[in-house]
């Protein structure tokens, strides 16, 4: 397991949060970019949380990078895979941007219940929850890469 880095790249945060965003930039010139990602991702406008959460594949959905579709799991069943994508529709109806779980290897049937609860929140509780959960993937990413 990799320890937190001081200095990271454009590109390497960009792969990391799955696109070259405004926040991605933000991070790039800060020593500790992973370890102070909290902190900036809580001062970014309602519009950049946005950005970074949609630049993010949909669980369930054919992933946009390699790394991605490892971290979705292998649970292929066409019902779990439906169901995701009914919740999802629902979801980024609600709330207005996509749904983001740290899966954390777990398979996709696993998120199905997670995603349910979710959906019972507040759209300001699910912001903060879904931008939470973007940093803990970035730096699961970097840890074991």
């Amino acid at each position: 397991m990799r320890d937190l880095p001081r200095q990271l790249s454009v590109d390497q945060l960009a792969e990391l949060f799955e696109g070259r965003t405004r926040f991605v930039e933000k991070l790039a010139p800060l020593d500790d970019p992973l370890g102070r990602a909290r902190e900036v991702a809580e001062r970014l406008p309602d519009e950049e949380k946005k950005e970074i959460l949609d630049a993010h594949p949909a669980i369930g959905a054919k992933a946009t990078s390699e790394r991605s579709r490892r971290e979705q799991g292998a649970d292929d069943e066409p019902e779990v895979l439906a169901e995701l994508a009914r919740l999802n529709a629902a979801y980024e109806e609600r709330f207005g941007f996509r749904f983001v779980v740290f899966v954390n290897r777990r398979p996709r049937r696993e998120i199905v219940p997670i995603l349910r609860e979710r959906m019972q929140r507040t759209r300001e509780e699910e912001l903060s929850t879904a931008v939470d959960e973007l940093v803990s993937i970035a730096i699961d990413r970097w840890r074991t890469s």
